[in-house]
């Protein structure tokens, strides 16, 4: 009872802040709705960003690879502060140079309107599809199993899981759609102050579990007893081999952190330039800190468990019903309901945004009032919740939820990615190739995950069964190495898709050069530090990875 009533106290909490907060922001035009009225803070976008890439598929599911793989999958977080510092540098000057409210606008400006509707709608069907209703089942799994809520209701394991997700899709669809982006900011912020210190704990108390009391003793122990799993190299058959981090592993971080609009959007909310860049370095900084939350527990629990769960998913909350102390569950579970909130708000509001400003005022009513505009994107973000909602528990049986996420991301993350580096690097590659780039690059991904990859595995598997290959662990290295990593044709194809948008470009070029005009809508003069700390951060990166490495 205690946990249930910290878990609505700290839930309201964060509510009547956020609403207070919120109160002066004129919620009826397009900035003020859809970025904050471009007030936000460094302190405000850090945590924002924090809380909307971290949520229990990314907690369960990383924690869940480190079990498995060890220390190598922490590329997901280490290498994400380099990407963040390219973004910072590179990229968000020449958004808010811009004035840009979401990333497709930019491809309206430098390409054409139909390339735009394109990107957005690949946006969108991604966000529906796969990662509001993924962010929705893996959160209300965490929750369900941490208050018991089938034996608390009565109820089966299935109407536990659909009533938490329902919950957690209303009180999300809240924030999102009626408070705006300064709304899910402020109360991202609030919410990422617990998740560091929930966070921290679970290592903090595992160790100690491991380490009778000591923390270091703990340490000690898990280094000492599987010195292999301390590898920040990973091998063949491995969730993140060492080779991908040079290929496609960059592009997927660069891709998400710079161009993703439910991340970048609380970037384009900033009051300045210099304020965006010190909000995306605090960010950078704290993902190199992110494997003592995602990855360290996941190792903790194999060492706990002796390797012998019956699903790697299950190594975070099994975790944390073993080694947290009974009075901190309630708080915790606050936490992480805070964490899924978070990522399901935020991805809920960029969607809102991506269709009130690319398509309901593009398209539909072109006429249309700020006030409309914002109005529809409301409707329009009530119906993708509830959407989100019903397909959710469907995905029940997806598998391993956060490769499964990262996989499928690649049929729209690659292609959008590769149109925007061309458009910012070149003057004259005219629309109909960033039109044929992002469909190629689509439609070829498909093909290679989904077809020939099926035939080259199925073919390595039937070759191994007829030679009598039965040892688990042989079999997932001959799946891993008939066809290539996913990571890998990432990178093939955004290599492929630049050279053929380069040709279309030489072609048939322009007529004239694209220019990147200043809307001065923002003070675009640049934090006078961000290239000393941004070469601070990627130093540090490199130095860990070099300090682990076997």
């Amino acid at each position: 009872m205690i946990g249930i009533l910290s878990f609505i106290g700290f839930t309201a909490l964060v509510a009547v802040i956020s609403y207070f907060a919120t109160r002066s922001t004129d919620e009826q035009t397009s900035d003020g709705y859809f970025l904050g009225g471009r007030s936000l803070t460094a302190g405000v976008i850090a945590g924002s960003l924090l809380l909307t890439n971290l949520s229990t598929e990314q907690i369960v599911g990383l924690n869940g690879s480190a079990y498995t793989d060890g220390l190598s999958v922490m590329a997901w977080e280490t290498l994400a502060a380099i990407a963040i510092v390219v973004a910072s540098i590179f990229l968000l000057p020449r958004y808010l140079k811009g004035g840009l409210t979401t990333v497709p606008q930019f491809l309206a400006k430098r390409f054409d309107v139909a390339t735009k509707t394109i990107t957005s709608g690949l946006f969108l069907t991604g966000y529906v599809v796969v990662l509001l209703p993924v962010i929705l089942y893996s959160g209300s799994v965490a929750i369900s199993g941490m208050f018991d809520v089938p034996t608390l209701l009565g109820v089966s394991d299935n109407t536990a899981l659909v009533i938490c997700i329902w919950g957690i899709g209303i009180i999300g669809s809240v924030y999102a759609v009626f408070g705006g982006l300064k709304a899910v900011a402020v109360s991202d912020s609030i919410n990422a102050i617990g998740l560091l210190i929930g966070g921290l704990l679970i290592p903090v108390f595992g160790l100690m579990a491991i380490g009778d009391g000591s923390v270091f003793t703990g340490l000690e122990t898990l280094v000492n007893s599987n010195p292999e799993r301390f590898d920040s190299t990973g091998n063949a058959g491995q969730e993140v081999p060492f080779s991908t981090i040079f290929t496609g592993m960059m592009l997927v971080q660069l891709f998400y952190w710079g161009t993703n609009q439910q991340i970048i959007q609380r970037a384009l909310g900033a009051k300045n330039l210099a304020e965006g860049q010190k909000g995306l370095l605090l960010a950078a900084f704290l993902k190199i800190l992110g494997p003592l939350i995602l990855v360290l527990p996941g190792m903790i629990a194999y060492h706990y468990f002796d390797g012998g769960l019956a699903s790697s998913d299950l190594a975070y909350p099994e975790l944390v019903r073993a080694v947290l102390p009974k009075p901190l569950v309630g708080f915790f579970a606050a936490v992480l309901f805070g964490a899924i909130l978070s990522s399901f708000n935020s991805v809920l509001n960029s969607s809102v945004t991506l269709f009130g400003i690319d398509i309901y005022k593009q398209h539909i009513n072109k006429e249309a009032s700020e006030s409309t505009v914002v109005k529809y994107g409301k409707i329009f973000g009530i119906c993708l919740a509830l959407a989100a909602m019903f397909i959710a528990p469907l995905i029940a049986n997806a598998g391993s939820l956060f490769n499964y996420l990262q996989e499928i991301n690649g049929i729209y993350s690659i292609p959008i990615f590769t149109i925007i580096v061309v458009g910012y690097l070149t003057k004259r590659v005219p629309a109909i190739a960033a039109k044929i780039g992002i469909l190629s690059g689509s439609l070829l991904y498909i093909i290679s995950q989904f077809w020939l990859k099926t035939k080259f595995v199925d073919e390595a598997l039937a070759q191994a069964d007829a030679s009598g290959i039965i040892d688990p662990a042989k079999l997932k290295l001959i799946e891993a190495e008939a066809y290539p990593h996913y990571l890998h044709i990432m990178a093939i194809l955004f290599v492929i898709n630049i050279v053929i948008m380069l040709i279309i470009g030489a072609i048939r070029p322009r007529k004239e050069p694209f220019v990147l005009e200043y809307t001065d809508q923002v003070s675009i003069t640049p934090y006078k530090y961000v290239n000393q700390f941004g070469v601070l951060i990627c130093c540090i990166v490199i130095g860990i990875y070099v300090y682990f490495a076997k």
